[in-house]
C-alpha cells in the first residue's frame, strides 16, 4: 500500500489478503469531498462478497458512511464515493464512458482482458485538485487474462522492481516530450498472512490438497502453473534446448533439405495475424522454425497491415531465410480467407503477390486434441511438437490459454488464441495418433522406495 507507482498489481497466490487491500486501499482520500474511487469484479454477483467485507470495514472505520445498495455505492461523510463496478462483458466498458475515478482498482485482474483494463485508464483522472489519480489490482494465476497479466507485472521485472515504460507525446505545436509511467508486482502468499495462518492454520493444508496446478498457483503463485491452462503438457526447458529431451523449446538448427516445409496462416486486422513455418521431418514431428506475428506489442492486438503488406513481407521471409529460400512451401490457411461474399477474397488478394495457400480444417475439438497428441512427451522425453527459441510470440501465447466458460471442451476465444488457430491448421493436414502410452514430468521424491536416485524422471499416465 505504500508503493508510489502509477500501476501495482498484488498477489498471485490465495490467502494474502489482496481483497482487504484493495477495499482499504480505496479509503486513503475518502476526507477530499470531490474524491471518487471503484473497485471492479468481473460480474456484480461476485461483487457481493467484496462488498460484504466492505460493510464490516468501512461502518467501523466511517459509521456515518451510507451505502446505497442501488448505486453500488459508499458516500462518507466528506462527501467521497466509493463505488463498486462490474464488467461481465468488454462491451460494458462503455458504461463507464465519462467518468471520472481518482482511484481504480482491479479485484481478480486475470479475469479482464486487455482491452477491459486499459480502456479504464483513460476514466482515471482527477475529480478535482489535491487527489492522486492511480490503478491497483489484484490477481492469482490463472484465467482469461493470465497471459496479458503475466506479460505486463510478472515477465519484465522480478518482484519488488519497478518497471519503467516510456511514451513519446507530439503537442500541436510540434514539439514533443518523454513521459514516463511505472508499474510493479507484489508478491503475497497465505504465508504472509500471520492473522489468516493463526485463526486458520489448516488452510494450507487444504491447498495442499488441490490438484498440482492449482497447488502451485495458489499456494505458491506459480505464474507458469495454473487452473484452466488448456496445454498442461507444455514444457519451455532451457537445459534441454540443445539435446532437445523433455522440452518442446530447442536452439534453432538447419532444416535438411528433405524435409517438407509448411506455412500457417490465421489472417487479423484489428486483432494480431500469424503466420508461422514449420518443417516436418521423416517421422512425422512438426517443427515451428519461423513465425510472423503482426502484434503491436500491446497483447492481442493487430498492426492492422493490409493484406499485400502482409503477402510481401511473407515473400521477402521465404527468400532470405535460409530454413526457407528455394523450398517448396506449402501453404494452409483459415477457410474464412476464401470468403468472397464481400468481393475479392483475402486469398485472391495474397495470389496477386504469389502468396498462395490451400484451405485449413477447422475442426475445433479435433484440432485441439491433435496439439495434445503433439504436445505430449514419449518415454525418452520427445514430443511431437518442437518451436524454435526464436519464436516469442508462440512461446507467449500458446502455454496461457485456458478453457472456455460456456464451452468446456475448447479454448477461451476471447484469449491471444491466433498463433493457436495457425497451427491447429498445420497440424491438422499431418494428423497423428494418441500416443498408447503418456508420459508427464514427476519431482524426484527422495521418500519413495524404488531406484530412482535424483532430478526428474518421467511416468506413465
Amino acid at each position: 500500500m505504500s508503493r508510489s507507482e502509477n500501476e501495482a498489481l498484488y498477489g498471485g497466490a490465495a490467502g494474502g489478503g489482496k481483497s482487504d487491500c484493495a477495499i482499504a486501499e480505496a479509503l486513503r482520500q475518502v476526507h477530499i469531498p470531490h474524491y471518487k474511487g471503484i473497485i471492479f469484479r468481473k460480474t456484480y454477483p461476485q461483487l457481493s462478497e467484496l462488498i460484504d467485507r466492505s460493510r464490516e470495514i468501512y461502518s467501523r472505520a466511517f459509521p456515518k458512511a451510507k451505502y446505497n445498495e442501488t448505486k453500488h455505492c459508499w458516500t462518507f461523510p466528506s462527501g467521497a464515493k466509493i463505488y463498486f463496478g462490474a464488467m461481465q462483458y468488454t462491451k460494458d466498458r462503455t458504461n463507464y464512458q465519462g467518468k471520472r475515478y481518482d482511484f481504480i482498482d482491479f479485484d481478480e485482474l486475470t479475469q479482464f482482458t486487455w482491452d477491459e483494463y486499459s480502456y479504464l485508464f483513460s476514466r482515471n483522472r482527477p475529480n478535482g485538485p489535491g487527489t492522486r489519480c492511480y490503478i491497483r489490482a489484484q490477481a492469482n494465476p490463472g484465467g482469461i487474462g493470465h497471459g496479458w497479466v503475466k506479460e505486463r507485472f510478472i515477465t519484465p521485472a522480478p518482484p519488488m522492481t519497478t518497471i519503467w515504460e516510456e511514451r513519446e507525446i507530439k503537442f500541436p505545436d510540434g514539439n514533443t516530450q518523454i513521459k514516463k509511467m511505472s508499474r510493479i508486482f507484489v508478491p503475497s502468499t497465505v504465508f504472509d498472512n500471520k492473522k489468516l495462518m493463526e485463526n486458520d492454520p489448516e488452510y494450507i493444508t487444504r491447498l495442499a490438497n488441490l490438484p498440482e496446478n492449482e497447488r502451485n498457483a495458489l499456494l505458491y503463485g506459480d505464474w507458469d502453473s495454473f487452473s484452466g491452462q488448456v496445454f498442461t503438457e507444455w514444457r519451455n526447458n532451457p537445459d534441454g534446448y540443445k539435446s532437445r529431451l523433455h522440452t518442446h523449446v530447442i536452439n534453432p538448427f538447419r532444416i535438411p533439405d528433405s524435409w517438407k516445409i509448411y506455412r500457417g496462416f490465421d489472417f487479423g486486422y484489428a486483432k494480431p495475424f500469424s503466420v508461422g513455418w514449420y518443417a516436418i521431418d521423416h517421422d512425422g514431428r512438426m517443427y515451428r522454425i519461423r513465425e510472423l506475428y503482426g502484434c503491436t506489442g500491446t497483447p492481442n492486438e493487430g498492426v492492422r497491415w493490409d493484406v499485400a503488406e502482409i503477402a510481401r513481407k511473407i515473400v521477402e521471409i521465404e527468400k532470405t531465410d535460409e530454413n526457407l529460400r528455394y523450398k517448396h512451401i506449402n501453404g494452409i490457411a483459415d477457410p474464412s480467407i476464401f470468403d468472397k461474399s464481400r468481393g475479392e477474397s483475402i486469398a485472391e488478394m495474397m495470389e496477386r503477390e504469389h502468396v498462395y495457400f490451400d484451405k485449413g480444417d477447422n475442426t475445433r475439438l479435433a484440432g485441439k486434441m491433435q496439439m495434445h497428441n503433439r504436445f505430449a512427451f514419449d518415454e525418452n522425453g520427445i514430443p511431437m511438437l518442437y518451436v524454435f527459441n526464436t519464436c516469442k510470440h508462440f512461446i507467449r501465447t500458446v502455454p496461457e490459454l485456458v478453457y472456455s466458460q460456456t464451452d468446456v471442451e475448447d479454448i477461451d476465444t476471447d484469449g491471444e488464441d491466433h498463433i493457436y488457430d495457425e497451427v491447429r491448421y498445420v497440424a491438422m493436414a499431418h494428423p497423428i495418433n494418441p500416443p498408447k502410452k503418456k508420459y508427464v514430468e514427476k519431482m524426484y521424491n527422495p521418500l519413495e522406495s524404488d531406484s530412482r536416485s535424483s532430478g526428474m524422471w518421467w511416468e506413465k499416465y
